[in-house]
Order: C-alpha cells, then structure tokens, then sequence
C-alpha cells in the first residue's frame, strides 16, 4: 500500500508523460517537494502507453511546430538528461495525399514549416509512389516528407523521466486514485484520495482523457473531450524494407509504420462518439484492415500479433491546455488531441518553469490558455491537425 505524504508543495496527477516531465522539470530546478499520483497500479497505462510513439514536426500551426523543434531534441537526449535512451528511429514521416483540397492546404503547412527551418520535403505523386512502396498509392497527387520525423518508445520516455525524478527526490505513488479537490475561496487547499488527503497550494491536471472530470472535482468545467482510437501490430513481414517510413494515407486517418519486425497500423473512425471505452471495436477493425489491405496488399501474409484502443484527449480547437486556471493553484498540461507523447518532453519544462518562475521562459505559451475559448481566440486549426497520429 503506498504511503502518502499529509502534504506536498506540488500535487502532479496523472502518470503519463505529461506527469512524468513536469515531475522531473520541477525536480530538476530544486522544487523536490512534489507528489505524482497515478490511479493505475503502474505507470504509463493510460492514454501515454496506448499511443502509437509518433514524432514529427509537420504541423499546422506555429505553435505546434515550435513544440516539436523544442520536444524531439530532448527525446534524442533523454539518456544523457535520464538515463534512459528514447529509443528514437527517424524513419520519416510520409503524408500521402490524393484529393486536391487536402494538396492546397499541405502546401501551405509545408511553407509554414520550412518559414521555421523545418526541413520538410514537397513530394509528387510519382515521388510518394517509390518512398511509400511496397505500400500502393496509384491515387496520390503529392505528398509531405520529413526525414526528421519518426518514433519514439513511449514506455522508456514515462519511465526515464520518472526514475530520474525520485532521484532527485520526488514522490511517485501508483495505486492512487484522487477522489476530491478541495477549494476554498476559489483557491486549491487540498487533494483527497483513496489513501487520505494531501495538503497543498498546487494542483497540476496532467489526467490526459480523464482530466475533465479530474477539473470537475474543483467545480471546472473543462473543454477536454476522450476519443477512442485504435491500432494492432502484425507478425514479421520480411518484405517491410527498412527505410519504410511511417505513411498516413490522409484522406482516410490510415497509417502504417513498421513494429520490430511487423508493421503498426491505425486508422480513425470519423463517427467514433466520445467516450471511455477503451475497448477494441471488432467492426472498425474490419473496416480498417480492408482500407490496410488496398493499401499495402502484403498483409494478406501477416497475421494479427496484437491490438490495442487508446483514447484522445480533444479539445475544441485541436491545441492543448497548458498553464493555469481560474481556480488559483490549479494548472493544466492537457488536451493534446492525440500529439501529447511527442510534445511531453517539452510541456513537462515549460509547467515546471511556469510553476518556479511564474512564467514559461523557454516558449510563450499565452496561446494555449484555457481563457482563450471564453476570450475568442481559439486556435482555429485546420482539419489536419486531426485524426491522425
């Protein structure tokens, strides 16, 4: 049975990689009177270990791409920072693109990119054809590239962050559930749990999909919605070369990329309703193999090693919750909307600066305030900020 402390300066709930960087951040900079309490009996159960390890940085938006030029180089140094490596591969990501709306508006995100010193590559059809085989795209017009993109192990970044942190003295409890949030005179005073009650002046919602109802315990009601999304790995397939990037045929939210010596592939479901269910729907599944199957015919040759369903932590405009909230002593490193894992590295500092200094030096992040949906200066994302990993 853990032992909970009676009192803490700084109250991390959520185990995954947003709890886990802001737990090492904050012990870093010295603030090692923390506790980082995690519902599951172990750590990265959540929405961190369920997602599919994507890192790129083709994004819409500038803020976005920011994040990412900030957050992979500390993945690529994450065993000199922890210990642990990353386990990073850049085998590039490759959008493959085949309706001519989607064209105008990647041209525009590859400009974005490039105007940032992202070296993404504009591809034609022909191009996207030979980087994209044995994968089959007759249809793509064109298509986005960038060599620095790939994956990352979720598992070793939650852990590294988290071991470094008890090493410089932090509390990391699993098998905590929080069951209340005291405020009184709009100010946190208190966490209740399933182990007792906590003391402290600060709370931080790093719940990911479950932040929502985490925030409605302090009576907040916050814009973060969880999706269901799923994907499954197969057995070998020796045909895979290995420079096969990781694909997303944007049109249908599908996506490959190889698994050890298999392949991980997802798509979304459009009409998934929002919800907890982390269970693997067996109809979508079917759908998404047949799409998988037009595309990359091999599989007929593979066998299903492994399934799995994760859920998105959405808000209204795609973007993250990052800083505070109206109720003094709460803050928020959630809503992600389905990019959380590669962005924790980063969003994990800034909260940690944010809460020593009272400012996020690294990154102005006053674009992802909560205050920005009841402002009107919600971060009006295009559709490709969406549904895809």
């Amino acid at each position: 049975m853990p032992t909970l402390p009676r009192a803490a300066s700084v109250v991390i709930v959520g185990g995954g990689v947003m709890g886990a960087s802001t737990a090492y951040h904050l012990a870093a900079l010295g603030l090692t009177d923390l506790v980082l309490l995690e519902r599951e009996a172990f750590f990265g159960l959540g929405a961190t270990g369920r997602c599919a390890g994507g890192i790129r940085h083709q994004f819409a938006t500038d803020i976005n791409i920011r994040l990412s030029q900030l957050s992979l180089p500390m993945l690529d140094a994450l065993e000199d920072t922890t210990g642990q490596p990353a386990l990073v591969r850049k085998c590039g990501y490759l959008f493959a693109l085949t309706r001519e709306a989607d064209e105008a508006q990647f041209r525009r995100n590859v400009a974005r990119q490039r105007a940032l010193g992202v070296p993404t590559e504009w591809l034609t059809g022909d191009e996207v054809r030979r980087r994209c085989a044995p994968a089959r795209f007759p249809d793509a017009l064109s298509g986005a590239y960038c060599a620095a993109d790939g994956l990352a192990d979720p598992n070793s970044v939650v852990m590294g962050y988290l071991n470094a942190a008890r090493r410089l003295g932090a509390t990391c409890l699993t098998g905590v559930t929080v069951t209340g949030l005291i405020v009184e005179s709009g100010r946190l005073t208190a966490v209740d749990t399933d182990h007792g009650r906590l003391a402290t002046p600060c709370v931080v919602n790093a719940a990911g999909p479950w932040s929502a109802p985490l925030a409605a315990l302090a009576g907040l009601d916050l814009p973060v919605t969880p999706l269901r999304r799923q994907w499954l790995t197969t057995t070998p397939l020796p045909e895979l070369p290995p420079d096969f990037p990781f694909i997303i045929d944007f049109a249908r939210s599908l996506y490959f990329h190889r698994e050890g010596q298999g392949l991980l592939t997802g798509m979304s479901n459009p009409d998934e309703a929002p919800g907890f269910d982390q269970r693997v729907d067996p109809a979508w599944e079917l759908i998404h193999l047949e799409a998988a199957l037009e595309r990359l015919p091999l599989l007929e040759r593979a066998g299903v090693a492994g399934r799995c369903a994760g859920l998105y932590e959405v808000t209204p405009d795609a973007h993250p919750l990052l800083g505070a909230s109206p109720i003094a002593g709460f803050y928020l490193i959630t809503g992600f909307s389905g990019h959380g894992f590669m962005h924790g590295p980063i969003c994990g500092k800034l909260m940690a600066e944010l809460l020593t200094t009272g400012r996020a030096a690294t990154l102005d992040i006053t674009s992802l305030a909560l205050s920005r949906f009841a402002e009107g200066r919600a971060l009006h994302a295009d559709s490709v900020e969406y549904n895809v990993v």
